[in-house]
């Protein structure tokens, strides 16, 4: 579900007290170790991590006049979500398969860059801080900028 939230605060305090908690303690993972660069927002109805127009002005090529994403979080009806777009890259996403696996000892629910949740106490919060400090925004953008080859 989209949120209508213009800032991150509002967002969080639009959600009921176990999302604002599980939210709040990605978040604050997040912003512990997403390495400098990127930028918080609010995106596609949820809380966003972008490169900035400053740094690659050229955005997402879908709307360049959005930042380019990189990382989001969501508290959605029945799951929170983390979506990480570098994990469409194979060696990251057998990174953090492998890690899941070693760390957690529940199922991973997961899509393509979805990472799916039901409660806080199943978010294995330094994972995903060591996940989100993978990839800086140069690497990110020379990525995203190989993949955007592929499909033009």
């Amino acid at each position: 579900m989209q949120s209508k939230a213009k800032t991150v605060n509002q967002y969080i305090e639009s959600l009921n007290d176990e999302r604002q908690l599980a939210i709040s303690s990605i978040r604050k993972v997040i912003l512990k170790n997403i390495p400098k660069g990127f930028s918080e927002v609010m995106g596609y109805g949820m809380v966003g991590y972008v490169v900035p127009h400053s740094i690659y002005p050229n955005g997402y090529h879908c709307d360049p006049k959005l930042p380019l994403p990189f990382f989001g979080i969501a508290s959605q009806k029945n799951y929170i979500s983390i979506y990480h777009l570098g994990l469409y890259n194979g060696k990251l996403l057998d990174w953090f398969t492998n890690q899941w696996k070693i760390k957690s000892n529940k199922k991973l629910n997961m899509g393509k860059c979805c990472i799916r949740f039901k409660k806080l106490e199943d978010i294995p919060l330094d994972l995903i801080g060591e996940l989100v400090s993978k990839i800086s925004v140069e690497d990110w953008i020379k990525t995203y900028e190989k993949e955007i080859k592929k499909v033009k």
